[in-house]
């Protein structure tokens, strides 16, 4: 697939969706003093592409009963590919597990898990994380409270951005 590099429109348009992902085509369109079609053909090619992957709605998670949030950081015994696949494979599929990043350093993996208390949190340890062979050793860090949570990013017209 060719590459695709974001434009001064595109930009804008992104910022648009990620105030708020329900604007439709025509009200992107005004905002930027288009019309919708052209709109419609570049969010199209923006989600072929995969810049756009997909939409959501943001939800708080305190109320939700997702209130206690804890970075886990893993340590896999064994680091061979197959094995670091196999637990990323096996860690995306627990409902608590909310992100997984493969990491450098001194822990393979840091995990941000969401679940209602801490002894859902115990629960999740004993039944799922630690019934994975492959873990070394875990250490966990709980929330206190949550200073900023962004999940759009600050874009700018890059100079070159080929996708």
């Amino acid at each position: 697939m060719h590459s695709y590099t974001l434009d001064e429109v595109d930009i804008k348009i992104l910022q648009l969706l990620q105030e708020n992902a329900r604007l439709t085509n025509k009200e992107i369109g005004e905002k930027l003093h288009k019309t919708s079609s052209p709109i419609f053909d570049r969010v199209k090619r923006m989600q072929e592409f995969g810049i756009i992957r997909g939409y959501i709605a943001v939800l708080d998670h305190t109320k939700i009963d997702r209130r206690t949030m804890a970075f886990t950081h893993v340590q896999l015994k064994d680091h061979s590919g197959d094995i670091l696949e196999s637990f990323e494979q096996e860690i995306i599929q627990f409902d608590e597990v909310v992100e997984c990043y493969h990491m450098s350093g001194q822990y393979d993996f840091i995990l941000r898990i969401a679940v209602s208390d801490l002894e859902s949190y115990h629960h999740f340890l004993m039944k799922k994380l630690f019934q994975l062979k492959i873990v070394g050793s875990v250490q966990s860090t709980f929330v206190m409270k949550e200073a900023k949570r962004d999940l759009g990013y600050k874009l700018t017209v890059p100079k070159r951005a080929a996708v």
